[in-house]
């Protein structure tokens, strides 16, 4: 931005553009561009400039010189009015004969005002008497405490009973408009502010004499208020906004796509049309290969068609939540861990997630976290005590210096300048001291492991001399501990700490558990009975949160008053510590997390990848989101004979009644415990029996708990007042039992869908098929981060259980190509989750496309004709079409071309590895019965040096078929060059094509043969054997070939004799 100044002390501005807001600064009265410092012409927008006189610095972002107060500006607390200039503006305003239509364009302009497309020539109207619109609650929350509210629950607080407004909301093209102030939502905001009395306030005394000059019209007290606050008050802006891709990036991008299509259609046309006439099973094999490729790019790209990027407004949040003198409104968040076996999962790695919890930038009051115990073990119960006394140290020291991250392992290894941006003297010896600290604590943590190494044959035993309950892991009660909580948890500094909640659930012989679905059930429940936040966070024990200021990013989502409605969930990428520089097996999934997230979230938003994910706990009830009202216009038909208006009103009556027996209403009143428990008529119930009826139903739903059915029903969340703690906690203990499922909707339509190993992308699936939406938030510092398997063996059992989940929900009743058709599911979103359960299919034709390559350089055959000059100018055009498409994505998405390569390799490596196994192991827990068992994997310390588990050779039989591949193709390579060796010049042309194709494949798996090899190049002796064992059985068979035997052509001596 350039400024001019001439020597008169004025200043011109080139860019007239806001730079708090980025919007046009807008112009004056008098047709002069708006100039809120004539210091330094900083621009800014007359909003923003009101917003920084009334609620901010009263000064210049710029040059920090105080703001004078322009004509038309209302006076703020402690400034003079100056008479004249009012007496002025009210001469002038009932002086001109068009006062009217003046006033009431100037009202439209105001209430119609859009914060997307710029606020254009406005002024701010000089009222007296200005005081500030309070933000309340729609309802109180049932714990008597100020609410907790949840989407769509927030509404502000309406002017005063007694107040009315004749003005007319600002024009159709601003009221109805897509975006910003002017949609719909907005418009009935302001109608129910004007409409709804506000209750235990006196109605004010305000006279409403009509003014002069205004020809009757009458405009109040609180219409002054409403236009100032919708002006000046940042807090009615929304809290996040959508930025779409620029055109430039995105539409050569689909143009590329759209391209890569048609001369796929060609290619198929060229490659049907002409077979291989002595190769046709080679031939076959290639072409359905081809197609079945094409169709997973095919589901694959289009749902990228549409990516977006989101920005939050955390301030903005705050403005709005978070008034100052007063307690918070936030929500409520109830955040869970979970872990199952502390030696495979290491307690030193769940404490840090659960200090980085409880550490984090949020009202203590606001957040609980729950730790799921799936394994009973007492290492994690004892470790997690050491946790909860830690934490008291570490808290305050976190928030008193704003530290980041605020996992302490993680915190005190950055190879960062710590002493940057901190100004307090006392820094350097607090965090010497807290590092001090944090060293003991883990000493104490590590012994507890060293010690749990050995299990005592009597079992384990508690402090006070009691067997610990889980002492036999498959037999056990449930068990509660609440070791923090709002009432007794204190820091050091005498403040209070969040909820910190230990839960292990009953595990009986006989029952089915469900893994991690039915634990993460558990804490659902659990949470309900004790806390009953309307937010949920779910986090791996490994994953720890790395930006304090993450809950308040998905806030900005989920607390919109307008979007928050139908937002399900909102899923941050996963970002992973440890990970080797080259991410040899491409942990970090940047194409992933960084592409198809992006692309999803424009259509319906992201799949749900199990963790890191922030929950609307009314959409894991298995309630359908507020269909939104629909203006559509009447037809032509209708309009004209007005028949099909009766019919209509009679099928949505249909639809409604079928929709009332099909769910629950989420929007019913709010029952009371005493209520439900006592049977009395409730809210919205005309008598007891309906009450009754209503209550069996809910149990019948949600199970046999009249305490966690009362929680389902309480709009804000939040548990009475009135509850005693024992009485929670027994409550707490009945509805984690074993039966407590039976005969319920748990698994089925509530909560985490049970079904599949890979519960997460069944659950996510279940609600978009409902209707809800999901949000995709990608903070500029990662919300959180995780450990990832780098070691090859860890990493491809990794994908094998993710694959063996999506075959799992490819033959069940849940395969998103046949479920869901009647809901409201996105055809591209659809399109998504069909890709994600099929990919692993993706592997039969991958393994035999892979081996391809071996056998025509081996029996010297090929699967494609002799082309022409034509078809390898199709040829070219695919290669290309491929190269722009992969290009044009990096490009938009920010994708480095490393990480995109490793992907592609690995892709091929898991394809003909985890996924092929996959696919047979779900065929046989489908059509046999025979189920597998995943096993957890391993978070371990770098202890052992830099990467040093990158190294480590574990067999598995994931290892077989790469294994052959890499052989037989090297065979191949081999074979073919040495053919045409003693060939001679006519058979170098053909060998190219059958060489090109041969080194696809091995380049690909280049980085498993790296992992084969060890550190230092060491192959083990396990793979030598196999080699080996390949290589003679393919030496045999080229022995058999016998390609080096000259080959004459001759006549037929059995038909013309020797002398033909």
């Amino acid at each position: 931005m350039e400024l001019e100044a001439d020597h008169g002390g004025t200043k011109n501005v080139k860019q007239q553009v806001c730079q708090i807001c980025s919007d046009d600064i807008g112009k004056t009265s008098d047709g002069e561009p708006f100039l809120a410092c004539h210091v330094c012409a900083f621009p800014v927008c007359r909003p923003c400039y009101e917003y920084e006189r009334k609620d901010g610095t009263q000064s210049c972002p710029q040059c920090k010189t105080k703001y004078t107060r322009h004509k038309g500006s209302p006076a703020i607390h402690g400034e003079q009015v100056d008479d004249g200039e009012f007496k002025d503006v009210g001469t002038k305003s009932t002086a001109q004969p068009g006062g009217i239509q003046d006033e009431k364009h100037k009202i439209d302009r105001m209430l119609g005002w859009e914060s997307g497309s710029g606020r254009k020539d406005y002024v701010t109207p000089s009222y007296e008497n200005l005081t500030h619109i309070p933000y309340a609650a729609s309802r109180p929350s049932m714990s008597g405490e100020l609410s907790a509210a949840s989407p769509g629950r927030y509404s502000m607080a309406s002017p005063e009973s007694g107040s009315r407004a004749t003005i007319r909301l600002g024009d159709q093209q601003r009221e109805y408009g897509s975006g910003g102030f002017g949609n719909v939502a907005w418009k009935e905001r302001i109608d129910g502010w004007k409409m709804k009395p506000e209750k235990n306030t006196a109605p004010p005394s305000v006279s409403n004499a009509p003014s002069e000059g205004r020809g009757g019209v009458d405009f109040d007290a609180s219409t002054d208020i409403l236009m100032d606050d919708l002006l000046n008050d940042e807090t009615r802006q929304p809290l996040s906004r959508k930025v779409p891709i620029s055109s430039s990036k995105i539409n050569p991008y689909r143009m590329v796509i759209v391209l890569r299509l048609i001369i796929l259609c060609i290619f198929f046309h060229y490659r049907l049309t002409n077979p291989v006439r002595d190769a046709i099973p080679l031939w076959l094999i290639s072409v359905i290969c081809e197609i079945w490729f094409a169709v997973s790019w095919i589901l694959d790209q289009f749902p990228k068609w549409f990516p977006v990027n989101r920005e939050t407004y955390l301030d903005r949040l705050s403005l709005r939540y978070e008034k100052e003198g007063e307690p918070s409104q936030l929500a409520s968040v109830d955040i869970f861990v979970s872990t199952v076996d502390p030696l495979k999962e290491p307690p030193i790695v769940t404490a840090n997630t659960v200090l980085s919890i409880l550490a984090v930038d949020y009202p203590v009051d606001k957040v609980s976290c729950y730790v799921s115990d799936d394994g009973a073990a007492m290492l994690s119960f004892e470790s997690l005590a050491e946790t909860a006394e830690f934490a008291r140290k570490w808290v305050p020291f976190c928030k008193k210096y704003n530290i980041e991250p605020r996992a302490p392992e993680f915190y005190f290894s950055q190879k960062i300048d710590y002493l940057k941006d901190k100004v307090q003297p006392s820094f350097v010896k607090d965090r010497r001291s807290m590092k001090r600290e944090y060293e003991e604590f883990k000493i104490r943590v590590n012994g507890l492991v060293a010690k749990a190494q050995k299990v005592p044959e009597e079992g384990w035993f508690m402090q006070d001399g009691t067997p610990w309950p889980g002492n036999n892991t498959r037999d056990h009660p449930g068990m509660i501990q609440v070791f923090l909580g709002h009432s007794g948890g204190l820091d050091s500094d005498g403040n209070e700490l969040p909820r910190l909640v230990y839960v292990s659930r009953e595990k009986r012989p006989g029952f089915q558990h469900h893994k991690k679905a039915g634990a993460m059930n558990s804490l659902v429940r659990v949470s309900a009975v004790l806390t009953n936040g309307p937010f949920l966070l779910n986090l791996d024990c490994d994953h720890y949160i790395n930006n304090s200021k993450a809950l308040r990013e998905a806030m900005c989502f989920l607390m919109d008053p307008n979007l928050g409605r139908q937002v399900c969930y909102v899923q941050f990428p996963q970002r992973f510590d440890g990970i080797d520089k080259n991410d040899r097996y491409a942990n970090r999934n940047t194409v992933f997390f960084d592409m198809n997230l992006r692309g999803l979230d424009g259509i319906q938003g992201p799949v749900y990848v199990g963790t890191g994910c922030v929950f609307n706990r009314t959409a894991l009830y298995g309630y359908e989101p507020p269909i939104k009202a629909k203006h559509t216009k009447p037809g032509f038909l209708s309009s004209c004979f007005g028949g099909s208006r009766k019919k209509s009103s009679k099928s949505s009556k249909k639809d409604s009644k079928k929709k009332s027996s099909r769910h629950v209403d989420p929007t019913v009143p709010v029952f009371n415990l005493e209520d439900i428990e006592e049977g009395v008529e409730g809210a919205g119930f005309d008598d007891e029996k309906s009450l009754l009826m209503s209550q069996m139903t809910l149990e019948k739903r949600f199970g046999q708990s009249a305490v966690f059915v009362a929680s389902t029903l309480m709009e804000n969340g939040g548990v009475p007042e009135s509850a005693a703690p024992e009485a929670l906690l027994k409550e707490a203990i009945h509805v984690i039992s074993c039966g407590y499922e039976d005969k319920t909707d748990w698994g089925q339509e509530i909560g985490w869908i049970y079904g599949s190993v890979t519960e997460d992308i069944l659950t996510g699936f279940k609600m978009h098929a409902r209707g809800w939406k999901s949000i995709y938030c990608m903070p500029e510092r990662a919300a959180f981060k995780g450990s990832a398997p780098i070691n090859l063996s860890d990493r491809l059992n990794q994908v094998l259980r993710w694959a063996l989940g999506s075959v799992e929900i490819l033959f069940s009743r849940h395969c998103p190509m046949w479920y869901g058709y009647g809901g409201r599911l996105k055809f591209l979103e659809r399109f998504a989750y069909i890709n994600t359960t099929i990919y692993p299919i993706t592997s039969i034709p991958l393994l035999a496309y892979c081996t391809l390559p071996a056998v025509c350089l081996l029996t010297g055959k090929f699967i494609i004709p002799q082309i022409s000059n034509l078809a390898s100018i199709w040829f070219i055009s695919l290669f290309l079409s491929i190269f722009a498409t992969g290009i044009l994505e990096m490009r938009w998405s920010g994708v480095g071309i490393d990480e995109w390569w490793r992907n592609e390799q690995f892709w091929v490596i898991g394809g003909v590895s985890a996924h092929l196994f996959a696919v047979f192991q779900g065929l046989l827990k489908v059509l046999a019965g025979i189920d597998t068992n995943f096993t957890v994997t391993s978070k371990a310390n770098d202890e052992d040096g830099d990467f040093a588990e990158l190294y480590l050779f574990k067999w598995t039989t994931l290892l077989i078929p790469p294994t052959t591949l890499l052989v037989i193709n090297l065979v191949g390579v081999v074979a073919g060059v040495s053919y045409a060796i003693n060939s001679g010049y006519q058979s170098w042309g053909p060998l190219f094509g059958k060489l090109f194709f041969a080194l696809w494949v091995i380049v690909h798996l280049y980085p498993f043969l790296k992992g084969l090899m060890g550190r230092q190049n060491r192959t083990p002796t396990i793979v030598v054997v196999w080699s080996i064992l390949l290589a003679s059985i393919f030496s045999l068979l080229w022995v058999r070939i016998d390609p080096f035997t000259t080959r004459v052509t001759g006549p037929n001596v059995d038909q013309c004799g020797i002398n033909c």
